[in-house]
């Protein structure tokens, strides 16, 4: 394996289909395995002017006590629809699935998936996209001493519903938890193959209102930001659809074949 090309905390630009592969996955050799490991979380962006807050930040206002809201009411009336465990965290998982603004941010284990979503709107393929990459042992390495132990004892980067309910029932005691802002991965239950087929990983910081940018810029050696420049972007796009990874794949069912029919047959 090549050295790693891109320092933690900065962006670096792809200039081909194969520097763009290496940069997703530079570290990625477990020398111990001898396999490819990737201990990171991708999210892929179609534009680079795109921010990184929630659906529950955009709505404005106070979003502590939005969410108390609109956990209550989801909870109450999708009650028939729940699989999973009863904790407030899995509620969320399940509401973010289903568009519910929530304090979670979408993630991915795969880079191939967050390419997809850096590539996958017709008509922002003329600007830059960005594909983030958050490395999981840093982030866990900030986290309250509480929360680090139960991931330690199951041998974990990011929790589930249930395992990060046994140290915060809720919003208020995971607010408790540090003065300082910190952010939690979460691994949403396979309520449908949608959540399964993109990998799909939450993120979400403890204090409610607080932005990820700011997380960020305090926390460099956890992120690097690799972007993809439209002059690439068709490239990518073609060789996502030659190995499959569609909307077909990603939104099985009806609506994902049709997005992925309009999107493939559109003119560039």
């Amino acid at each position: 394996m090549s050295e790693p090309k891109l320092p933690a905390g900065e962006s670096a630009v792809a200039r081909s289909w194969a520097e763009l592969d290496e940069l997703l996955f530079q570290d990625a050799w477990d020398p111990g395995l001898r396999r490819i490991r990737v201990a990171r979380a991708f999210r892929g962006m179609s534009t680079r002017e795109a921010n990184l807050r929630s659906r529950l930040l955009r709505l404005g206002g106070d979003a502590q006590a939005k969410e108390r809201h609109l956990i209550r009411n989801f909870r109450k009336y999708a009650r028939r629809s729940f699989v999973g465990d009863d904790s407030i965290w899995s509620w969320l998982a399940l509401g973010q699935h289903h568009q519910l603004p929530t304090r979670l941010l979408d993630w991915t284990y795969s880079p191939y998936v967050a390419l997809h979503f850096a590539t996958a709107v017709a008509d922002e393929m003329e600007v830059d996209g960005e594909v983030w990459m958050l490395d999981l042992r840093a982030v866990k390495a900030e986290l309250p001493e509480r929360y680090r132990e139960l991931l330690d004892e199951e041998g974990s980067f990011v929790f589930t519903g249930e395992l990060l309910a046994q140290a915060a029932k809720g919003p208020r005691e995971l607010r408790a938890a540090s003065e300082r802002p910190f952010l939690v991965f979460l691994e949403p239950p396979t309520v449908s193959d949608r959540i399964e087929n993109q990998a799909a990983l939450f993120s979400m910081l403890s204090h409610v209102e607080a932005p990820l940018e700011a997380w960020l810029g305090a926390h460099t050696d956890a992120w690097r930001r690799v972007v993809v420049p439209a002059n690439l972007k068709w490239e990518v796009r073609d060789r996502l659809d030659q190995i499959g990874m569609t909307e077909r794949q990603l939104f099985p069912g009806l609506d994902g074949l049709s997005a992925w029919l309009a999107r493939y047959y559109a003119e560039r």
